[in-house]
């Protein structure tokens, strides 16, 4: 049977030892004979990567294991890259928060200013990672769940056309869980889904199980009572996305047809979100508090005691959604799942080339689109809206095109006018000018 060689590109992220522990428990569906880790910032990923070396030791001794800042050390001979980056790291995040903040418009990693920001910063990154791969492994694939992934798969789809890079998202998958754990269901798996969407901007439209029942009602009930705010084993969900959750009660009601993504609020409840939000401590500051934290002193201890005996490192079980799509190509399973594709027809009055989240049918030559059809006039109106801002905001990179990024940060349901979005422009053009294209 084949063995795997993976690259995982952003080896320094809190989120790699998660999905090495997750690598490492799927060994029996999708075996690998070797892990990479790569990234800028050596000595970043140095913490996380002595770590991981030791559990892999520990765990899977015959697994090669080596990690680099070289390009070509870390993209020679591999099957598939992970990949999950963050151009600026935590500390550009904080910015990407803050900054819409303090013009009354809320700030959020992947929605609104703060989204288009990273963006900015992110296109450079992933198209870099595409030509490493493509000069250095030709046959691989890149399996790609950096954010912002709406503009990151745009940008894909105008620079990098005929790329092999799918790119996905957890978040409908963290929903689902919860899904199937107020349906009494042992596994999101259990459930057939027709969805459509933009990423972190879609609507389940039908639920069933694999019998053909509908599970809609049921959702529907609970949903427009405690949102998704449903206790997870094991899962320890901080004050912050349990308020999240709850809220798509009324997102929910917006349109009690469908069953909506969470990020949903941020576009219609924008006045909400800000009232709510504290500006001199926005969600970046908790996840350096907590995760950031909790992760890098563990990595430590491992470091320095030699083993992962005892460690409180858990496994990523929702990242499990990686492997699926791994399996899917190296095996042809055809597994159903959630990516982000070009529209092409799929949904039928909507923008051919925008990049939208729909089912796919995924084998080894990559996803066969599952027709959704006419969408409703509301979700269309709003879904227009908002592929017109992931589509200025990468033209704004390629041309180097103030005038286009002011356009899109005005365009973005978030901002209520063109001199609100002009203002954060300038905040974050200065923020920013280690990381964007020059704008003229």
């Amino acid at each position: 049977m084949k063995k795997f060689s993976i690259v995982v590109a952003g080896g320094g992220s809190t989120f790699t030892p998660g999905i090495v522990l997750m690598l490492l428990e799927n060994l029996d569906k999708f075996p690998i004979r070797q892990i990479k880790f790569y990234d800028n910032d050596a000595q970043r990923q140095e913490v996380i990567a002595k770590a991981c070396d030791i559990i892999i030791k520990e765990k899977a001794p015959d697994i090669n294991f080596i990690y680099t800042t070289d390009p070509e050390t870390a993209f020679s001979d591999i099957d598939f890259v992970m990949a999950h980056i963050r151009v600026g790291k935590y500390a550009m995040r904080e910015k990407d928060e803050k900054i819409p903040l303090r013009h009354g418009v809320l700030g959020q990693e992947t929605c609104g200013p703060g989204g288009i920001a990273y963006g900015m910063r992110s296109i450079g990154g992933v198209i870099e990672l595409v030509d490493f791969m493509e000069k250095y492994s030709p046959n691989a694939w890149m399996l790609n769940y950096s954010n912002p992934a709406a503009i990151v798969a745009e940008a894909t789809r105008r620079l990098r056309p005929n790329s092999k890079i799918l790119n996905i998202c957890d978040m409908p998958i963290g929903i689902e869980l919860r899904m199937a754990e107020m349906l009494g269901l042992k596994s999101r798996k259990e459930m057939v889904v027709r969805y459509f969407g933009l990423n972190h901007f879609g609507w389940w439209t039908d639920i069933r199980d694999k019998q053909g029942n509908d599970l809609m009602p049921a959702l529907r009930e609970k949903v427009a009572k405690v949102g998704y705010n449903v206790e997870i084993e094991g899962e320890n969900t901080e004050a912050s996305w349990n308020d999240t959750f709850t809220k798509a009660k009324d997102v929910f009601a917006v349109d009690p047809t469908t069953m909506p993504n969470t990020y949903l609020k941020y576009y219609l409840f924008p006045d909400y979100v800000v009232k709510h939000s504290n500006p001199n401590h926005t969600r970046a500051n908790e996840v350096m508090e907590g995760r950031e934290k909790f992760v890098f002193g563990e990595c430590r201890a491992i470091a320095e005691k030699g083993t992962a005996k005892d460690s409180k490192l858990h496994v990523d079980d929702h990242a499990s959604y990686i492997v699926d799509l791994a399996r899917a190509i190296a095996y042809n399973t055809k597994e159903r799942m959630l990516l982000i594709v070009e529209n092409d027809g799929a949904i039928s009055n909507f923008d051919p080339t925008a990049m939208v989240e729909i089912p796919c049918i995924v084998g080894s030559n990559g996803p066969e689109k599952i027709v959704q059809g006419k969408i409703p006039q509301f979700q269309k109106g709003l879904m227009e809206q908002q592929v017109s801002v992931e589509k200025l905001t990468v033209e704004a990179w390629i041309e180097g095109s103030y005038q286009k990024l002011w356009q899109a940060i005005t365009l973005s349901r978030t901002v209520p006018s063109a001199s609100v979005a002009k203002a954060i422009l300038d905040d974050l053009i200065e923020a920013n000018k280690d990381f964007w294209p020059v704008l003229k």
